[in-house]
């Protein structure tokens, strides 16, 4: 056969490769780009709700009346009592702190040591805070203090309000597309943005118990916020016709 001949076949070879390649090539690349149209939005939702489970820490401590010392063992057992009465679980009633310290300023400087005792109490309704109180010497109450809230059914919560972010998306883009005559398919993506909001109420730190002008507990200033959550949701879909 002529080189000539030779060299024009190679070369059709050559082409036909090239042009294989190329077709292939763009097919590829037509797989990988998604040529659908498309819209994106996000949806939010939030709720409000009253924490059913508030941590209350409670300090006693000993006191002198005159010469008699209120002892800790006395002011517990009331505490204890007064738990009981109320209905706390004993679970839910712990002791968290035990201290104490020396009062030298009486007149004889004479130190007397005065232990005192931290406790937590875990209440599912927090009007018997005051029923327990009430049954305690208030000369006896150091401080109380919210340590921490929370909701029983937070999780649920949370689930809830993510679907319902992800259907005020999907009927923002409904709404928005019919406004072009055109309609919304099927999700494309969707991602949940991380801020999801808890507003918690502020912890409370309750005046010192001092004796009010009929002997019992100082009034305390028990307004419970509520907490709020809140969540977005992003999401993309498909228009279609």
């Amino acid at each position: 056969m002529p080189a000539q001949s030779i060299y024009k076949i190679t070369t059709m070879k050559k082409l036909a490769i090239l042009i294989a390649l190329v077709v292939i090539t763009g097919r590829v690349f037509a797989q990988s780009v998604d040529l659908r149209r498309r819209i994106e939005v996000s949806g939010t939702a939030e709720k409000e709700v009253t924490p059913d489970i508030i941590n209350v820490s409670i300090s006693l401590q000993e006191y002198l009346d005159g010469k008699k010392k209120i002892t800790i063992d006395q002011l517990e057992n009331q505490l204890e009592s007064a738990v009981k009465e109320a209905g706390i679980a004993k679970e839910d009633f712990t002791v968290n702190n035990v201290s104490g310290w020396n009062n030298t300023y009486n007149k004889k400087k004479t130190p007397d040591f005065l232990a005192s005792k931290q406790y937590n109490i875990k209440f599912h309704d927090l009007n018997k805070y005051n029923q327990i109180l009430n049954k305690i010497d208030p000369k006896g109450i150091q401080s109380t203090n919210i340590d921490s809230y929370d909701y029983s059914k937070i999780e649920a919560l949370k689930s809830e309000l993510k679907i319902k972010a992800l259907l005020a998306a999907k009927e923002k883009a409904t709404y928005l597309l019919a406004a072009i005559s055109d309609k919304v398919g099927d999700a494309i993506s969707i991602t949940e943005v991380d801020n999801g909001n808890y507003t918690a109420p502020r912890p409370m730190m309750f005046k010192s118990m001092a004796a009010d002008a009929n002997g019992g507990p100082a009034e305390s200033d028990i307004t419970f916020k509520t907490i709020k959550l809140s969540f977005q949701i992003n999401a993309v879909f498909e228009i279609v016709k």
